[in-house]
């Protein structure tokens, strides 16, 4: 990364308030004003977080759900321990490693969230593609491990197949829609698809 990009980013404020708040990422202050806006998290909440380094979400949904609620952290590399987070290591569209997510949970999940990203190539059309598959990795997870009434949070990039994939997603729950935190930098093409009371 460039000095420009590193300055610019030290002169964020949501970068600034994620530091001073702890957390290990600035992503968690978009999850924490989705969280607090659509009223994603209950106290005492189940929630598995896929893609989870280096761990931003997993504190955001652990304060969320409180010391009742539980959180399954999952993915490839090795995420630093957290205070009442549960971590399996490994790439959870591998059924191996769901199994372990199934045998951890013992019932089903209220929350899924993934803020996944595939590695960017800098070509629009690829990275966008490679978003999509592992947003239909997580739904096809979510659907399989979330109690009726549960929510889904997802990260994609806009761009095609997003109208298909919201389509897709409105199968299995009552209300879906795609959210952009005011922490989301404006010119970024990623936006979140909020998807909540599977059916």
């Amino acid at each position: 990364m460039g000095k420009a990009w590193v300055k610019a980013r030290r002169h964020d404020r949501f970068y600034r308030a994620a530091k001073r708040q702890s957390y290990r990422s600035r992503a968690a202050i978009k999850l924490s004003q989705i969280g607090r806006r659509y009223s994603l998290f209950r106290e005492g909440d189940v929630v598995v977080d896929l893609g989870a380094a280096p761990g931003g979400w997993s504190q955001v949904a652990g304060e969320c759900v409180g010391p009742k609620g539980r959180v399954i952290a999952v993915d490839q590399v090795t995420l630093s321990p957290l205070e009442g987070v549960e971590v399996v290591r490994g790439d959870f569209t591998r059924s191996e490693i769901q199994a372990r997510v199934f045998e951890l949970l013992r019932h089903p999940a209220d929350v899924v969230i993934s803020d996944l990203s595939p590695k960017l190539t800098g070509h629009r059309s690829v990275d966008v593609a490679r978003s999509f598959e592992l947003a239909e990795a997580g739904l096809s997870f979510a659907v399989r491990a979330l109690r009726p009434g549960g929510h889904f949070l997802v990260k994609v990039f806009q761009g095609d197949g997003y109208r298909e994939f919201l389509r897709r997603v409105s199968e299995h729950f009552e209300h879906v829609k795609g959210v952009k935190p005011s922490s989301s930098t404006p010119s970024s093409p990623e936006i979140y698809v909020l998807a909540q009371g599977r059916l």
